[in-house]
């Protein structure tokens, strides 16, 4: 009799092991599932005079759930509203971090001046570790964006 509980117990406990396993995969699964999907965040904004915004947004890679790329974009104030009039990616695609570029801090430079054309600097946190970009210099002029 004592052989038959013992059996029994490790029964049990197996199948308690594999139900708890089977349901910690599938949480995984759809927690990895919804971190892969594709995130933007605004990192930094800045209105130029009345004719021009421009703004810095983290993008999430959609291949690597730490990766992102920075896209910087002019728009135009036009009719009463604000079209984008040009958009170029800062540094390499998937070349930055999220985290990093979505946490405080992010932002290491982001200065530009309401003058036609109008300089802007770009500088980001790589890691906390690794410290801050080399900044990037562009122009925007006539609501394009130039290198620097």
């Amino acid at each position: 009799m004592s052989l038959f509980r013992n059996h029994a117990r490790g029964a049990v406990a197996a199948a308690c092991t594999l139900l708890l396993a089977a349901g910690l995969g599938a949480a995984g699964a759809g927690a990895a599932g919804a971190d892969s999907a594709p995130r933007t965040q605004v990192i930094a904004s800045s209105v130029l005079g009345s004719d021009y915004k421009v703004t810095l947004t983290a993008l999430r890679s959609t291949q690597d759930q730490y990766a992102a790329s920075v896209r910087l974009q002019v728009y135009r104030h036009t009719q009463g509203a604000w079209k984008e009039s040009d958009r170029v990616t800062v540094g390499d695609a998937d070349g930055w971090f999220w985290y990093p570029l979505t946490g405080s801090g992010a932002v290491c430079a982001f200065s530009t001046a309401s003058t036609e054309p109008a300089p802007l600097t770009v500088s980001l946190l790589v890691t906390p570790s690794i410290g801050c970009s080399a900044p990037a210099h562009y122009v925007v002029q006539e609501g394009r964006i130039l290198a620097g």
